[in-house]
């Protein structure tokens, strides 16, 4: 029976589908990232390997896999953390889970983060929680007002699945005037929704809110950077639902802290799973009230991790078949 090693618990629905294909499953049985070291010995002598973006896929994890090995399936729309030359170089398959479902969540998430953040609603929650709430403040609780969004100009950064969609939520549900930088003008967008392109320093320049949707390449880590970040409107937010390190966070830290931008609502970290990569400057993402931070879950939804599940079995199932597979990593 051909040997499947999984890294992490997902929604049954996808382990099911490999047993139903015959296929011998483990699990990794613990609820938290596998060591290295037993990661290395876990996958040896598999067939198939589903992976989590936590996993480092390259050299020395094909060579501890053996031979054998013909797929890695990634439970996630992202693959920075495979080596696709090597992979190429070996002949083994790589694939992801892009699908309808994962878009729409992490595009619905994105809009969450900012009219939460517009809203002030998290520093709203926790003043009430505080038991601060004694009566109806003209000028705000605690005297914070929020922002509209009626009107005002999303940049979007990347226009891909996600992306797009939010530019085209944003203009036909908010109201939002929407600009946006990609390697090249997407003409269907542009008709779709008046989205105009915009390089780089003008669309940041310009935007009262940046979105970004990029993945992370050598290209786009700092992509937002102190130069960049300098060139925003003191008034204006930045939502991280990408990467992490696509954005350099000392220099994100030191403009919140100074006014230079007026909040942030990230998802994703340069240090990842460390909200901060460096404690000691006394500089924390998790003492701003001017930021929301979530952990990493903007396809968090049943019908987006489901459909995840089912993706990533059944590219695994088509691989081992010599079937063609619909999500391949590139």
């Amino acid at each position: 029976m051909t040997k499947i090693f999984v890294t992490r618990q997902i929604p049954a629905n996808g382990l099911e589908l490999l047993r139903q294909a015959g296929l011998e499953i483990e699990v990794y049985d613990k609820n938290e990232e596998i060591p290295r070291a037993e990661l290395l010995k876990k996958i040896k002598g598999r067939a198939a390997i589903l992976t989590l973006l936590s996993e480092k896929v390259d050299a020395e994890f094909f060579e501890a896999a053996g031979p054998q090995l013909k797929v890695v399936s990634n439970y996630a729309v992202g693959f920075d953390n495979f080596d696709l030359p090597e992979a190429k170089k070996r002949g083994i398959i790589l694939t992801n889970t892009v699908c309808e479902e994962l878009t729409e969540a992490v595009a619905e998430f994105t809009f969450t983060l900012i009219m939460a953040l517009a809203h002030r609603l998290v520093e709203y929650d926790g003043y009430a929680r505080a038991g601060k709430y004694r009566f109806w403040e003209p000028l705000g609780p605690g005297g914070a007002l929020g922002r509209d969004l009626n009107g005002k100009i999303l940049g979007v950064v990347g226009t891909g699945r996600i992306g797009g969609l939010v530019a085209r939520r944003a203009q036909g549900g908010l109201g939002m005037k929407v600009i946006y930088n990609n390697p090249s003008p997407d003409r269907e967008l542009e008709k779709a929704t008046g989205a105009q392109f915009r390089q780089l320093p003008e669309l940041l320049k310009e935007a009262d809110v940046v979105s970004l949707h990029v993945p992370l390449l050598p290209s786009t880590r700092y992509l937002i950077n102190k130069n960049n970040i300098g060139l925003m409107k003191p008034s204006a937010y930045l939502i991280n639902t990408a990467r992490g390190p696509v954005v350099e966070e000392k220099a994100l830290l030191q403009a919140l802290t100074s006014g230079r931008l007026a909040g942030a609502a990230l998802d994703v970290y340069e240090c990842e799973p460390a909200i901060d990569c460096d404690l000691t400057d006394r500089l924390e993402l998790k003492k701003l009230p001017n930021v929301i931070l979530t952990p990493h879950s903007a396809s968090a939804t049943v019908e987006a991790r489901a459909a995840m599940s089912r993706l990533a079995a059944e590219n695994i199932i088509n691989a081992l078949a010599d079937q063609p597979v619909n999500n391949l990593a590139s």
